[in-house]
């Protein structure tokens, strides 16, 4: 009788950045067990993007939303999941109620770090030494890892894998066709394993102005209006992405850009987003969900940083160029400037980020 795989519950993060690099854990978790599953619980809106991660073999939908604490709705999640016989849980997140599920799933090995007082709802405790592991990609992987492993550990890059057949869907369903930008193979070449789609009128440029977090993170439009011009003058086709919080600053770059962008902010599912990126040449992106999305599709990336630290959350992807002053004040982690000027993000000039574009 063959041996049951390893079963692994991995309880995810709640940001679109967050969840790009937890799969550095989901690799490190088939090196260390080769034929585990590893299932993810996780918000809805990240399942798209756990299926274009090769690692997962199924992604959970959590019900309840971020914040949300419901006692007794995560107890009963806890006892449905219970016939899973899930070997491992790891959690993310470092909330008391995140640990709740794993422990009434009776899943007896649950691994986490102590966070808000989880001894007992977890039995694999581990302390975070915020001196060691300084990024939280970091802290994900040493999850992953035995209690006595090396530390910092060495991270796997993430990597999504999109299809071919889902690069067609999303030009199709964005009337993105032939003639007009991209090259639609013949069926035999589909046969043959073609990898892509490419461009074969112009190069394509993405901007991903946004950032939930705040505007403290968001590199001014103008900036991006003059970025938009310039690569538009050289032949290339712009096109600007974000959420639906992200429509107004994004029309305003295509505004203020002459209306030469294609805007798929607020139209477009995370899925569809990730599938146009793919198709892209090129990403200049605030510190965002994007941004990680970006550096996962192996794009060449230029990271614009305000408030933010690039060494706690940096793109992972080793040619990622990442654009940050380093000034006295920052990065201050504030969704708005306490000094009222963004000098942090205002003096990243237009010209800095060209010179790295064509680097």
């Amino acid at each position: 009788m063959a041996e049951q795989a390893y079963k692994i519950l991995v309880v995810g993060p709640s940001w679109v950045g967050d969840m790009v690099m937890a799969q550095s854990l989901f690799i490190t978790l088939k090196q260390q067990h080769p034929d585990c599953l590893i299932d993810v619980l996780a918000p809805a809106w990240s399942l798209p993007l756990l299926e274009r991660m090769p690692e997962v073999h199924k992604g959970l939908t959590m019900p309840l939303g971020h914040g949300q604490f419901d006692l007794r709705g995560r107890i009963r999640i806890g006892r449905e999941l219970q016939s899973q016989h899930y070997d491992q849980a790891i959690v993310l997140p470092n909330s008391w109620k995140s640990a709740v599920i794993p422990f009434f799933a009776h899943i007896p090995k649950r691994t986490g770090f102590l966070g808000e007082l989880r001894r007992g709802l977890l039995n694999d405790v581990r302390t975070l030494d915020k001196t060691v592991l300084t990024m939280t990609v970091q802290r994900f992987v040493a999850l992953g890892l035995p209690k006595e492993a090396p530390q910092p550990p060495t991270y796997p890059v993430p990597k999504l894998a999109i299809t071919i057949e889902q690069q067609l869907s999303v030009c199709k369903k964005f009337e993105i066709t032939g003639a007009d930008l991209i090259e639609i193979p013949h069926p035999s070449a589909l046969l043959e394993g073609s990898e892509e789609l490419r461009p074969i009128v112009s190069k394509i440029l993405a901007l991903c102005p946004g950032a939930e977090y705040g505007p403290a993170k968001r590199w001014p439009s103008q900036h991006y209006a003059a970025i938009a011009r310039q690569m538009e003058e050289q032949g290339w086709q712009v096109w600007l992405f974000g959420s639906d919080k992200d429509k107004a600053v994004a029309e305003q770059i295509n505004d203020l850009s002459g209306g030469i962008c294609r805007n798929f902010a607020g139209i477009t599912s995370l899925a569809d987003a990730v599938d146009l990126l793919s198709l892209a040449d090129a990403v200049v992106s605030n510190d965002s969900g994007l941004m990680h999305v970006a550096a996962a599709l192996d794009k060449k990336l230029i990271a614009v940083y305000g408030s933010s630290d690039p060494g706690f959350t940096p793109p992972l992807h080793p040619e990622a160029k990442i654009l940050d002053l380093n000034l006295d004040c920052s990065p201050c982690f504030k969704r708005e400037c306490p000094l009222g000027h963004t000098r942090c993000l205002t003096e990243i000039r237009p010209e800095q980020v060209m010179a790295a574009l064509e680097a």
